[in-house]
């Protein structure tokens, strides 16, 4: 047994240390925590602390030890809307845990949970509640007679709270689960676990011990095992006596720099205010965890995610009155209060706040044209914002409903909150179903097949053909023993020569065949260290264990190989004319073109795209030798070879050199010499997401081709233009020229011809007191000369009135609307926006303007004249009483 402890961890710190160190005195080995980007493609982000350990208990994997032990860092944003609100609910945390993989059960897993809380910890037994699963005789048995827990502190649960699934089928269990009382004298009589101001559940113990069938059947595992999680923020809110985990020494700190920063003192404060400041505390925590692990903001997957956590900071950050930049300076305290634990945060710190604040300046102005879309939805005079307008300023514009709500109020305008809600359910849903569960089925998946199939033996750095043994066929997803004529398949090689696609580089094609068969491979992609090569067999009947050959096809292999090299050559050029800070966010290696995604919050000028091409074809042609080794990963990098951010990499790594001129961990094909590539081309360099710049290139063969099909099509188009080739820019200069000014020459014939046609119009002018109003049909002239014709003939008719000229415009075969009010109307009250708009609508269409002129478009032509009654009478409506005032 572990002696108690005089003083109990209180520090968060402290807390972490005292579980692992518990845990390692009863032999469990200490496991570091994995990053935020999990293995697993089921999931997007690690969620739970099992996580990590999900192929172990499958069985797919090799076990680290019987007993294993960590603090694994965890993101959800399952419950975003409830961050700061609850006092436990938060997107990043950090989950304590003690593993048993077939070895120890449920008694020693109490007993220790036990020990842990009330000798290490300090816990007073009397305040704490234990639930165990209804149907688990065992578990309680053992808190109740071995433990000793009084019978009316145990709470038997249903299925729903405490029986763990991670599916519909596969390994599940009951658990138990550890609760601290804050309010013990309150009884023991009827407790209410649900009761959250008088309970909080801090340690779940897992029971794995059933593998559930599709028919629901439950059977024992052959080996049981144990997975608990104690949430660490919530122990520190026990242990450190605070109302709220957002108020420990793990997340304040955090708090009281926001606080600084909208000089605001958080203890004063409102509740509504509070609820900001801890928004931003949690998410700071996760913001930087994120980025550090090699997450990028964009508008997918884990980048998504990372872009509305800082868009929620920058909503919350103005609703605290903090106008400028202001995330870096809470991310610089968040790196500071975590960087001993994960020291990750400090290597990276640059690369950190260089994300968020390129992401926050884009996103204020995102923020602007949110403000412009609400203009644009007040000018079209609707009196009620729909529930998906609300909620795309919300989602996507980062518009605070609460902001939204005040300036429709301001204009009398109401808004669909029933309809909001419902978008904003509907998005709650998806995002629970996308990041939630955690599936340890494999049910339709090759994933366990390959699990049991050897690796394979990449033989593709030496030789390009290789003799080979099927260990595997595929066709759709299930392991079959053969496969005929006809049939696509993947098939698992033993040997291969094949390169399986990887570090960005896709993989090769070829045959595979013998003196019966023929199968073509039309790529090959790696499931973990087993190559599947995809292809369709061509002739005969395929099996497992046939011997064949592996024949890769040399002429994509040499293409992707220059393509490869250049990538290299082309990041250490970015480096030496951009900015030595270049770091890849990613890369294309194909056959025709390589593409490289890079940092830079500002697009390349000319003059860098053309020294960087000049730059690397220097390279290319000074005809440096490329060297391939290996060595420690910790060595390469001391040696200076460049490793891509947020990437994975084994203690042993393969190096890249190009002496003087590039050196990096890489796994791809290389050329040998950079002569052989031949002359390099950038074709293209745009943004992709904030901060993100995307070059596309071509090398070797695909540059040569590149270049052919151009000068094609300078033939053809020499030959159509009536030119030569090095005149082709003048002559297409001067028919642009020409089209200038047969399109001036256009604009001024349909300028007289308006003018032509409102000055007959003096006719249809009619006197409504002393207003003038003039309604009529100017079809075949665009919206500015529409607007002009309606300015001119109100200047003419006076200060008292009203022209509303309707007409298909040339430019969109739309309807037109434009109204105009002369300046007595005006100072009545009349507003010829709101006019406009009830004019459109009748024609299903819409539109505004200002009190004095306006336009709206509208589909429906067979109403127009409708359309024209309705403003006559509605006009001398409003000039009525206008002449009663």
């Amino acid at each position: 047994m572990v002696s108690q402890t005089k003083h109990q961890p209180e520090s968060g710190d402290g807390i972490r240390e005292s579980f692992l160190k518990f845990y390692a005195s009863k032999s469990h080995e200490i496991i570091q925590s994995s990053s935020l980007i999990p293995d697993d493609p089921t999931v997007l982000l690690t969620i739970a602390g099992m996580l990590p350990f999900k192929s172990v208990f499958l069985g797919l994997k090799e076990k680290p030890a019987n007993r294993a032990t960590s603090s694994q860092k965890c993101i959800r944003t399952n419950d975003i809307e409830n961050v700061g609100i609850t006092a436990r609910h938060h997107t990043f945390f950090e989950m304590l845990g003690n593993f048993s993989f077939g070895d120890y059960f449920k008694r020693e897993a109490i007993q220790w949970a036990w020990e842990l809380v009330t000798r290490i910890y300090n816990l007073e037994p009397e305040r704490i509640v234990i639930s165990v699963y209804y149907k688990d005789e065992e578990s309680e048995k053992i808190w109740r007679e071995e433990i000793g827990i009084n019978q009316n502190r145990i709470v038997k649960l249903g299925e729903k709270d405490n029986f763990w699934t991670s599916g519909s089928t596969g390994p599940c269990g009951p658990c138990s689960e550890l609760y601290y009382d804050f309010y013990p004298e309150r009884g023991i009589e009827n407790i209410d676990l649900e009761d959250d101001e008088r309970f909080i559940e801090f340690y779940n113990l897992v029971f794995m011990q059933y593998d559930r069938d599709s028919h629901g059947k439950l059977s024992d595992l052959e080996s049981k095992n144990i997975d608990t999680g104690m949430g660490l923020e919530r122990m520190a809110q026990i242990l450190q006596k605070k109302k709220n985990n957002y108020e420990t020494d793990l997340i304040f700190p955090l708090i009281k720099k926001a606080s600084q920063l909208a000089d605001i003192d958080y203890f004063s404060a409102s509740e509504k205010t509070k609820t900001s400041l801890k928004i931003l505390g949690d998410h700071t925590r996760a913001v930087v965890h994120l980025i550090s692990d090699g997450v990028i903001a964009s508008n997918i997957g884990r980048g998504y995610i990372l872009r509305r956590l800082l868009r929620r900071m920058i909503r919350h950050g103005r609703l605290l009155g903090i106008q400028n930049n202001f995330i870096c300076d809470i991310a610089e305290v968040g790196i500071k209060l975590m960087q001993n634990i994960y020291p990750s945060l400090k290597q990276n710190r640059t690369q950190i706040l260089k994300e968020i604040d390129v992401e926050e300046i884009r996103f204020l102005k995102t923020l602007e044209r949110g403000e412009k879309l609400l203009d644009e939805i007040f000018a079209s005079g609707k009196r009620i914002i729909s529930g998906s307008k609300a909620f795309e300023l919300y989602d996507t514009y980062g518009f605070p409903l609460e902001l939204t709500r005040e300036i429709a109020q301001e204009k009398n305008i109401q808004i669909d909150l029933d309809g909001f809600d419902k978008e904003m359910n509907a998005q709650k849903e998806r995002a629970k179903a996308a990041s939630q569960n955690i599936d340890l089925s494999l049910q339709g998946s090759i994933e366990r097949e390959i699990d049991l199939l050897p690796k394979t033996i990449f033989k593709g750095y030496q030789s390009l053909s290789n003799k080979a043994k099927i260990r595997g066929i595929f066709v759709d997803s299930s392991l079959v023993p053969s496969a005929t004529k006809g049939e696509k398949i993947q098939i698992v090689l033993d040997e291969t020569s094949f390169y399986g696609e990887a570090g960005g580089q896709i993989g090769d094609t070829g045959f595979i065949v013998n003196d019966d068969i023929e199968v073509f491979v039309e790529k090959v992609i790696r499931k973990k260290e087993v190559y599947l090569h995809c292809g369709i067999v061509k002739q005969g009947e395929i099996k497992i264990g046939a011997l064949v050959e592996a024949r890769v096809d040399n002429f994509n292999r040499s293409r992707a190989t220059s393509n490869h090299t250049a990538t290299h050559l082309l990041q250490s050029a970015l480096k030496s004319v951009v900015n030595s800070n270049v770091v890849q966010k990613g890369s294309l290696v194909a056959f025709n073109k390589l593409r490289f995604d890079f940092n830079s919050s500002i697009p390349l000028t000319n003059a860098q795209i053309f020294e960087v091409e000049n730059l690397v074809n220097r390279w290319i042609m000074e005809s440096h030798p490329i060297s391939i080794k290996e060595m420690s990963k910790d060595l390469a990098i001391r040696e200076g070879a460049v490793a891509m951010f947020g990437e994975k990499y084994d203690d042993v790594v393969r190096v890249v050199d190009i002496p003087q001129v590039s050196m990096e961990l890489c796994g791809g094909t290389h050329a040998k010499n950079t002569s052989q590539l031949g002359c390099f081309k950038i074709i293209n360099e745009q943004g992709i997401s904030a901060g993100i710049r995307r070059i596309e290139a071509l090398s070797g063969q695909a540059l040569l081709d590149y270049f052919s099909e151009r000068n094609l099509v300078l033939n053809q188009l020499s030959d159509l233009l009536k030119t030569k080739p090095k005149d082709l820019f003048d002559r297409v200069y001067s028919l642009q020229s020409e089209l200038k000014d047969r399109n001036k020459e256009m604009k001024k014939m349909q300028s007289e011809l308006a003018q032509f046609q409102y000055s007959t119009l003096d006719s249809k002018v009619q006197k409504v007191g002393q207003s003038s109003i003039l309604i009529s049909e100017l079809n075949g002239l665009d919206g500015n000369t529409l607007q002009s014709a309606a300015i001119e003939l109100t200047e003419k008719l006076g200060i008292n009135s009203a022209v509303l000229l309707a007409g298909v415009a040339t430019d969109s075969n739309k309807l037109l609307f434009v109204v105009s009010f002369g300046s007595n109307l005006i100072q009545s009250g009349m507003h010829a926006g709101k006019f406009i708009n009830n004019v459109a609508r009748i024609c299903n269409g819409g539109g505004g303007g200002k009190p004095s002129l306006a336009q709206a478009g509208a589909k429906d032509m067979k109403k127009l004249n409708e359309a024209l009654t309705y403003a006559k009478s509605e006009l001398i409506n409003q000039l009525n009483n206008y002449s009663d005032k």
